[in-house]
Parts: C-alpha cells; sequence; structure tokens
C-alpha cells in the first residue's frame, strides 16, 4: 500500500482531523483572498489591502465552525452564515468570509434529503443575496453580490449530486450483497432438497428389497431341512432381490457423481411400465399381489410415472411388513380425467407377533409414508393413507397427467 493510500485510510478512520484540515485550508484561502482587490487600477490586483481585525476574526470563527460540520451541519451552516453577513454588512473592502457558508452548505446539501436541500439552500441563496445587494456598502449590482449567489447554488448542487451518487453507490452494492446472499440461501436450498430427495429414493430402494430378502431369507432357513428345493427357490428370490436392491442403489448413489464421470449410471428411473415385474417381486415373497390397470396407456411424466411406482413400492413393501401372513394386496391404476388414480389396499390385521409395527410406521411414525407424500405433492398431486374400515389399509394417491412444473429439487 502506497503512502498516498495509508493516509487516505487514516483520514476516512479519522473524519474530525479530515475536516480540521478542511478548515485549515478554507482558512488560508480567505485569508489568501482578503489581499486581492478586484478593481486595482490594473485590473485584478494582488497584495495591495489588508484586511482589518474584525474580517480576520470571522475568518477565524467561521473556518473554525467548519472542524464539526459532520456533526451537526445545520449549526454549522447557521453559524457560518451569521459570520458572513456580519462580514457583508460591515466590511469594506469585503473579505470572502462567505467561503464558510459555502462549504457549509455544500455539507447539508450531501448529508440531507432532497426537500431539505432545496429549502435550506434557497433560504441561504436569498439571505446572502440580499444582505449583499440591499445592506452592504457596495452597489447592488456590484459582481461580489452575484459570486455570493452563485458560489452558494453551486455548494447546494454539488452536494445534491454527491448524496445522490452515494445513495446510487449504496443501493448498488447493498443489491449486490442481497443477491449474494440469495444466491447462498438458494444453494443451500437446492442442497437440502436434493438430499432429501436422495434419502427418499434410498429408503424406497433399501426398505422393499431388504424387506423381501428377509421374508425370503426366514423362508429359506425354516424348510431348508424338509424341503430343500422350496429353500433353494427362496435363496434364488434372495439373490435376485439383492442383485436389483444394488442396481437401484447404484443408479441412485450415481446421482452424486460428478456430471463427467463416465462410470455413472444412465438406467432410466423407474415407473409404472415395471409395475408387473414389481408385483412379481412381492408374489414370489409370498405376498398374494392383484394388479387392475384402466389408465389406457397413459403417458405420465417422468416425475410422476416414478413417483407412481415409488408409491406403489412403499405400500407394497408395506404390507408385506406389517399386514401380517395372512395378508393380501390389490393395486389399481385408473385414469380419471386429467389425472390418474393409484390405489393399494390390503386386508391384512398386523403381524400378531409385532403389533406395534402395524401402527407406528402405517400411521405416519416412519419414513415411508412421509417420503411418499412428499414425492406426490411436489409434481401438484395428493396423496392420503390410513386404515379402512373393518381392518386392513389403503394408500391413495392422485397424480397429474399433463407435465407439471417441478419445484427445484425435484426428481425429474
Amino acid at each position: 500500500m502506497s503512502t498516498l493510500e495509508r493516509m487516505r485510510d487514516w483520514l476516512r478512520a479519522h473524519p474530525l482531523a479530515l475536516d480540521a484540515a478542511l478548515a485549515a485550508g478554507v482558512l488560508v484561502s480567505m485569508v489568501a483572498g482578503s489581499f486581492v482587490d478586484a478593481h486595482g487600477p490594473d485590473g485584478t490586483t494582488w497584495g495591495v489591502r489588508t484586511p482589518d481585525a474584525l474580517s480576520l476574526a470571522l475568518m477565524v470563527l467561521g473556518s473554525a465552525a467548519l472542524v464539526f460540520r459532520r456533526r451537526s451541519p445545520m449549526k454549522v451552516l447557521a453559524a457560518t452564515v451569521a459570520v458572513s453577513l456580519v462580514e457583508l454588512v460591515t466590511a469594506d473592502p469585503r473579505a470572502p468570509v462567505a467561503m464558510s457558508a459555502v462549504v457549509a452548505l455544500y455539507t447539508v446539501a450531501s448529508a440531507t434529503d432532497r426537500p431539505t436541500t432545496w429549502r435550506v439552500g434557497l433560504a441561504t441563496m436569498t439571505v446572502l443575496t440580499a444582505v449583499a445587494m440591499l445592506a452592504g456598502p457596495l452597489p447592488w449590482y456590484a459582481q461580489e453580490n452575484l459570486g455570493v449567489f452563485a458560489w452558494t447554488g453551486m455548494a447546494a448542487a454539488a452536494g445534491d449530486a454527491v448524496r445522490s451518487r452515494r445513495a446510487f453507490v449504496y443501493a448498488i452494492k447493498e443489491r449486490a450483497e442481497r443477491a449474494e446472499r440469495t444466491r447462498e440461501e438458494e444453494a443451500r436450498r437446492r442442497v437440502a432438497e436434493e438430499r432429501l430427495r436422495i434419502a427418499r429414493d434410498l429408503h424406497d430402494v433399501v426398505a422393499h428389497h431388504i424387506a423381501l430378502v428377509n421374508v425370503q431369507a426366514g423362508v429359506a432357513a425354516h424348510v431348508m431341512d424338509k424341503r430343500p428345493d422350496q429353500a433353494k427357490e427362496a435363496l434364488a428370490h434372495v439373490r435376485e432381490a439383492s442383485r436389483s436392491a444394488l442396481n437401484e442403489l447404484r443408479a441412485t448413489v450415481g446421482l452424486l457423481r460428478q456430471s463427467g464421470d463416465p462410470e455413472a449410471p444412465t438406467e432410466p428411473a423407474p415407473g409404472l411400465a415395471r409395475l408387473d415385474e414389481l408385483a412379481d417381486t412381492f408374489r414370489n415373497a409370498g405376498l398374494p399381489v392383484e394388479v387392475a390397470r384402466s389408465d389406457h396407456g397413459t403417458a405420465l411424466p417422468a416425475a410422476a410415472d416414478l413417483a407412481a411406482y415409488r408409491v406403489i413400492q412403499e405400500a407394497l413393501t408395506n404390507v408385506q411388513k406389517h399386514a401380517g401372513p395372512a395378508a393380501k394386496a390389490e393395486v389399481s391404476v385408473v385414469r380419471v380425467g386429467p389425472v390418474v388414480e393409484v390405489t393399494v389396499l390390503d386386508n391384512g390385521p398386523g403381524r400378531d407377533d409385532d403389533p406395534g409395527q402395524d401402527t407406528a410406521p402405517r400411521d405416519g411414525g416412519g419414513h415411508g409414508l412421509l417420503g411418499m407424500r412428499e414425492r406426490v405433492t411436489a409434481i401438484g398431486g395428493n396423496c392420503t393413507a390410513g386404515p379402512r374400515y373393518g381392518g386392513g389399509f389403503r394408500v391413495h394417491a392422485i397424480l397429474p397427467v399433463k407435465n407439471h412444473a417441478p419445484a427445484l429439487g425435484d426428481p425429474v
């Protein structure tokens, strides 16, 4: 940092010292100007007159008041106008005491608003010019009187221009800071929504496939000694379910890879086209599932198609886990006007060996039902879940057929 920059920073940190230096400069200028005779025999002449004691005192008072111009701009302006009026009325020849009032008026204009600048500036110009023309020793049309009017007007205009520029620069900085804060908040919101979306996908994949693996492994352990062929079939289903789980986990975790990663998976997300395959995995696990479709080949948007698949997957997983060994499930997909309705019903009374699991997750305490509602709501649909009258459970989702503009972080 150069010496000039260090000095500028120091003066900004000590405004009173800066104002004292300005006051000293104004005093030197006023004293130097008081030695100039504008009406000498050869035009403007230097050093042909000396200011009297009163003029020197008024110059010192006016410049001393400028030291406090930032703290009390209105009071400083009143003080400098007062000493200028005394000089205009009494001095002959005049000393440029009005220069202190010009600086004070500039300070008021740069520190206040425009209406105040107009009122105070016009009042200062009028009072000083009128007194100089009517009460001073010079003729009213003297050049010095017009100079008072011109200098005070320029001071008010310059102060207002500086204030406007400061406000403009501050507005630009504030807008830039607000935009930066908005970008950071938007980035955090995008990260949070993406984490929530990936968490839903991981929950759906893990809950479904691990539940099937658990069921099939239990069957294999139960019939291993008496019916080895059935045990082998159950283990084959375990292998298939675990392989499907690994594939879907790989596809989900691939979303976290960088966009240029050549190993990132490109397999499309599952949808209703794989509904029969999904139902077969539960049938193989011992859960009777009936599927009825009357959507007439309706092509859902990608987000709605994935949401429908995940809703059915989570609902059937809950039936497998909580509805009991004698439960049956019914899945229906129906096109109703501009929407597709997905319904999953079961008649299971719950497991006798663990009755608490029948109520807590299926009544909304777990993450599965919450994830279903979040998926469906994100694409503009509606999802409800609750016990059926007479026993069992019902999950019902309404999904829009037309493409919905997803919020940030919705699955696409």
